[in-house]
C-alpha cells in the first residue's frame, strides 16, 4: 500500500470518527498516532506523541490564547457587552432596523475585546433579543443578525482563530491581528447595509426604536465604548507599536479589563470565579485540539498528501483564482459539519502549502479569507454553532426560523470575500506597515 493511499485512508477514518461523535481533538490525535505508527513505527509514534503533548501544553507563545480567552470572559461577566449595546442603541436605534444595526456595531466592538464568535453571539443574544422583542422585530431577522454579528468576534482582533492559524503556519500573530481590522470593519458595514435594505423594503421586519437625545448618547458612552476602546488601543495598539509581544498584549488586555471591572464594581467574586473556570475549560479544549492537530499534521506530512495535492493542483489548466475558489468551496462545505477551530487546524497542513507555495498567495491574506469562510460555517446548518447558542438562549424560537434569516448575511460574507480577492490590499495594507 502506498504512503499516499495510507494518508487518504487516514482522512476517511478521521471523518468516520467525527460522524461517530468522537471529539474532534481525540479523532485527530488517534488518526495521527495510528497513521504515524503504521508509516514509521510504534516507538517513533510514542516519542512523537509525548513530545507534541509536552510542547503544546508548555509553550510560552501559546499562553496568549489563555490571556485573550480570559479577556473575553471578563468582558462577558463584567457586563461591558451590555454597555456597548446600550451606546450603539442610543446612537442608531431610531433607524429602520436600528436595533439590529446597533447589534452589529456592538458585536464589532465587543469582538475587539473578546476574540470568540461564541462568546460574542451569546453576549449579544442575551442583551439584544429582549430589546428587539420589545419592538416586535421579526424573529428571523433578530436572531440571524446576532448570529452573523458573532462572526465579527473571530475576524476583528484579538482573535483566537488568528492565534491558532499563526501558530500552525508560523506566521506573525501581530500581522494577522492587523490584517483583520479593515476586513472586520468592512463586514460590519456590509451587515449593517444588508439590515437597512431589508427593513427599508419591509419596515415590519425591524421597526425603528425611539430616538435618544445627544445628552443620553454622551451619557451612554461613559462606561461602555470608552472602556472597550481603551483596552483595544492599549493591547492591540501596543502590539502594533511594538511595545508588546502578542502574549504580553493579551496579558495587558486581560489586566486592563480586570482593573476597569473592579474599579467600577462591575465584577462580583462569583463572576470572577466563573470567568476563571470558563477560561480554564476553553483553553484546555483549544490546547488539546491543537496538540491533536499537530499529530495529525505530522501524519499528513509523511504521507505526502499535501505535496501530492499541491502537484495535482499545479497541473490543473485553471487560473489560480479559480483553484482558490475551489479550495474556499471545500472550506465552506466542511465548515457546515466541523467546528471552526478544528477545521482550521485540520486543513492547514493540507491546503496551506498549496495556496502559498503553489498558487503564490500571501499567507496573511489567506488567513483572513479562511477566517471569513469558516465564519460562514458557524451560521449554516447543520452545525451552525452560533445558531445553536442563540437557540439555547431563546429556546422558544425554532431552529429553522434562525437558519432562514442567515441567508442575507451569508451573502454579505461572500461579497466581503470577493472584495478581498479582487483588492488584496484591504488585508495586506496594515500588516505591511509593521514588516521587519
Amino acid at each position: 500500500m502506498s504512503i499516499f493511499l495510507v494518508g487518504l485512508i487516514g482522512i476517511a477514518v478521521f471523518f468516520g470518527l467525527v460522524m461517530a461523535r468522537m471529539p474532534i481533538a481525540y479523532a485527530m490525535a488517534l488518526v495521527g498516532f495510528g497513521g504515524f505508527s503504521y508509516l514509521t513505527s510504534v516507538p517513533a509514534a510514542m516519542d512523537m506523541l509525548a513530545k507534541e503533548l509536552y510542547n503544546t501544553f508548555t509553550s510560552y507563545s501559546l499562553s496568549v490564547i489563555v490571556m485573550f480567552v480570559w479577556m473575553g470572559f471578563l468582558a462577558f461577566y463584567s457586563g461591558i457587552g451590555t454597555s456597548l449595546y446600550v451606546f450603539a442603541y442610543k446612537m442608531i436605534g431610531h433607524l429602520p432596523g436600528g436595533l439590529a444595526i446597533a447589534t452589529q456595531a456592538a458585536c464589532a466592538v465587543f469582538g475587539a475585546i473578546c476574540g470568540s464568535n461564541t462568546a460574542t453571539a451569546a453576549t449579544m443574544a442575551a442583551i439584544a433579543l429582549p430589546e428587539m422583542d420589545k419592538y416586535h422585530y421579526d424573529k428571523s431577522l433578530s436572531t440571524a443578525s446576532i448570529a452573523a454579528g458573532g462572526v465579527l468576534g473571530i475576524l476583528i482582533p484579538p482573535s483566537v482563530i488568528f492565534i491558532l492559524y499563526g501558530t500552525a503556519t508560523e506566521q506573525s500573530v501581530g500581522k494577522l491581528f492587523m490584517a483583520g481590522i479593515i476586513p472586520g470593519i468592512l463586514l460590519t458595514v456590509l451587515n449593517m447595509g444588508m439590515i437597512y435594505i431589508l427593513t427599508l423594503r419591509n419596515p415590519s421586519l425591524g421597526p425603528a426604536g425611539s430616538k435618544s437625545t445627544w445628552r443620553e448618547r454622551v451619557r451612554s458612552l461613559r462606561g461602555g465604548l470608552g472602556e472597550a476602546l481603551a483596552v483595544f488601543v492599549l493591547s492591540i495598539g501596543g502590539l502594533f507599536a511594538g511595545w508588546f509581544t502578542p502574549t504580553e498584549a493579551g496579558a495587558v488586555g486581560a489586566g486592563g479589563i480586570l482593573i476597569i471591572s473592579l474599579l467600577e464594581k462591575r465584577l462580583s467574586w462569583e463572576n470572577l470565579k466563573k470567568s476563571l473556570y470558563d477560561t480554564t475549560r476553553t483553553s484546555a479544549m483549544i490546547m488539546l485540539m491543537l496538540a491533536g492537530a499537530v499529530m495529525f499534521g505530522r501524519f499528513m506530512a509523511i504521507s505526502r498528501v499535501p505535496f501530492e495535492l499541491a502537484n495535482w493542483v499545479g497541473s490543473l489548466p485553471l487560473p489560480s483564482f479559480a483553484i482558490m475558489g475551489m479550495i474556499l468551496l471545500i472550506y465552506l462545505i466542511l465548515g457546515c459539519f466541523i467546528d471552526a477551530l478544528a477545521l482550521i487546524l485540520l486543513t492547514i497542513p493540507i491546503f496551506f502549502p498549496v495556496v502559498v507555495n503553489t498558487l503564490g498567495y500571501d499567507p496573511i491574506w489567506f488567513g483572513v479569507v479562511v477566517v471569513l469562510v469558516v465564519g460562514m460555517g458557524v451560521i449554516t446548518p447543520p452545525v451552525g454553532m452560533n445558531v445553536y447558542i442563540i437557540k439555547g438562549i431563546a429556546p422558544e424560537i425554532p431552529l429553522e426560523t434562525i437558519f432562514k434569516g442567515v441567508w442575507p448575511f451569508l451573502f454579505t460574507i461572500v461579497i466581503c470575500i470577493i472584495l478581498l480577492m479582487v483588492f488584496p490590499g484591504i488585508v495586506t495594507f496594515l500588516p505591511e506597515l509593521i514588516k521587519g
